[in-house]
């Protein structure tokens, strides 16, 4: 009988772009709308509104490629670090990393004769691989990857605020910090949506969230750009 080759896809294997889209995304829209929101309780032309806009897109989105690529490397590094050491010690001491993974299969309920007989087996075939995934919980699913995370960061971010800028230079000017919340707050429920089905979690419980704190977000920055602004 030939053998069954395992092709399911796990939501997992999204994880590591999903988490940087969404935070993206989120923070694209959140901090553009806040920013645009603030600016336009303080300004009577619009001008200054799009400028402000414009400038935090490009800087958000920059400031969100360089955060992430700089902390997803640092996991890497970490990783590296491990997978060294993880190396070493099977060069130097293989017998006890074959009792090492035998008693982790033991903890997982596995009986200690199979569990030697398969750590025996997975040392064979590749004794790195099954203590990368199996001892230090590296995996090709959650392995960081530096360079995706920022380059999903940085476009989802521009998507993100390219959204409240455009309302912005749509909407009427008086209406516009107004108009600018409401629209954002929605593309911010959309946002939760999509993220909730590709994600695999409660739909409602991600929509309410994001809309929640983006809400506060927008709401605290119109009430500082009152206060020290002139209002339109």
């Amino acid at each position: 009988m030939p053998p069954i080759l395992h092709t399911e896809r796990h939501l997992l294997d999204r994880v590591g772009w999903l988490r940087a889209a969404v935070l993206g995304a989120n923070d694209g829209i959140v901090s553009t709308a806040s920013l645009i929101v603030g600016v336009a309780a303080a300004s009577a032309t619009r001008e200054p509104i799009l400028i402000a806009g414009v400038a935090g897109l490009v800087a958000g989105a920059m400031s969100m490629a360089a955060g992430e690529f700089v902390s997803v490397s640092s996991q890497a590094d970490t990783e590296k670090a491990d997978l060294a050491r993880e190396r070493r010690e099977l060069a130097t001491d293989p017998e006890f990393e074959l009792e090492e993974l035998t008693q982790i299969y033991v903890s997982r309920g596995v009986e200690p004769a199979l569990a030697r007989q398969v750590a025996q087996q997975m040392t064979a075939k590749d004794a790195l691989g099954a203590h990368a995934r199996d001892e230090l919980g590296i995996s090709l699913a959650t392995q960081a990857r530096p360079v995706q995370a920022a380059a999903a960061s940085a476009a989802s971010f521009g998507i993100g605020a390219a959204m409240p800028l455009a309302i912005a230079w749509l909407a009427p000017l008086a209406q516009l910090g107004w108009i600018v919340s409401i629209a954002s707050l929605l593309f911010l429920a959309a946002l939760g949506v999509w993220s909730a089905k590709a994600g695999g979690a409660h739909v409602l419980r991600a929509v309410s969230r994001v809309v929640f704190w983006g809400a506060v977000a927008m709401a605290a920055t119109a009430l500082i750009g009152s206060l020290f602004g002139t209002s339109v």
